[in-house]
């Protein structure tokens, strides 16, 4: 018939042979064209969910959806490791930026410090004639100074500690007995203190400057260091250096007395014959070697703690609550 299938399974009904294989009872036959538009299982119902073919397209959007959704999440996570790296950078940055700034603002300070200190002293001949007052301002910025210490461990900062240092200010005279004597018409023009790490001596010596002639007195010592600020000093000898006499005597021409002018051009002979004798001594004493004199055992001894060490100046405290402060050799703070 027309409207019937081209295959009617369920037609014949065969006897079961005695010699065939069984049939299995819940077998399900097979239709012979699943492309068939009248086809339907025997029940009525569509093909179970496992036996239906999946939409192609359907398939597509999900592996799509999941790939759009892993992409997302791995340049989520990209982003975020560039930003906390980018944000890593920025810190570091940012923190050595405020180091520097305030390494600038502590350099600023101790500067302002110094030249204050210094503006105190002024005048004073190096402290000895400071008044109570002065002192105390100047022990007062010192201390302030010291609290800023850029160099904990002095001792062993040898490219800072070694050299000339000029002394700039003391808190009393006995730094060398011969300063406050104002004996000799002699007045000192400089104090120095030399150290040499590499042989561990110390020099101090001052320099006399009188109308007639200059000398130098020093002493030369050996130290130990005891501690990263503290050395121990211990002094072997004192040298008074010989005395160099100028070449010559100036007079003048005139000279004014009472508001009368007196001329001295009749003289001339007996100024000459005065330079020439002064000449012949000076050369004479200048040829001789420096008078050293030995330091006796009970005052050979002395320690110095440095408070204070950059590359421009050096605060020491001594025996008895002495305080120095000595400035390099060729520092702008000299001027």
């Amino acid at each position: 018939m027309a409207g019937t299938a081209s295959c009617n399974v369920f037609a014949l009904k065969a006897l079961p042979s005695p010699t065939a294989a069984p049939i299995r009872r819940h077998a399900r036959p097979l239709p012979c064209s699943t492309t068939s538009a009248s086809f339907r299982w025997p029940t009525g119902r569509r093909a179970p969910l496992l036996e239906r073919p999946l939409a192609p397209r359907a398939a597509a959007d999900d592996g799509e959806k999941w790939g759009k959704q892993a992409r997302d999440e791995l340049k989520a996570a990209a982003a975020a490791d560039d930003d906390e790296e980018w944000g890593k950078q920025a810190r570091d940055e940012l923190r050595a930026a405020a180091e520097v700034v305030a390494v600038a603002e502590e350099a600023t300070e101790t500067r302002a410090l110094k030249e204050k200190m210094f503006e105190a002293f002024r005048g004073t001949d190096r402290g000895l004639r400071a008044s109570g007052e002065t002192r105390a301002e100047v022990d007062e910025l010192i201390a302030q100074l010291e609290a800023k210490n850029p160099t904990p461990a002095p001792t062993e900062a040898v490219a800072l500690l070694d050299g000339k240092w000029i002394l700039v200010y003391a808190s009393f005279s006995q730094f060398f007995p011969l300063l406050g004597s104002g004996s000799l018409l002699m007045n000192a023009d400089e104090i120095l203190q030399s150290i040499d790490s590499e042989t561990f001596t110390v020099q101090n010596s001052v320099k006399f400057v009188g109308p007639l002639a200059t000398t130098a007195v020093s002493t030369n010592a050996t130290y130990v260091v005891r501690s990263p600020k503290r050395v121990q000093i211990k002094f072997n000898e004192g040298v008074i250096g010989t005395p160099q006499l100028t070449d010559s005597i100036e007079f003048p021409d005139k000279v004014e007395i009472l508001g009368q002018s007196i001329d001295l051009s009749p003289l001339k002979g007996v100024i000459a014959s005065i330079q020439d004798s002064y000449s012949s001594v000076a050369k004479t004493i200048s040829g001789q070697p420096p008078l050293k004199i030995p330091i006796s055992a009970g005052k050979a001894e002395s320690w110095l703690l440095t408070t204070y060490l950059d590359e421009e100046l050096r605060i020491s405290r001594g025996d008895g609550g002495s305080v120095f402060v000595l400035v390099k050799e060729g520092s702008s703070l000299l001027n």
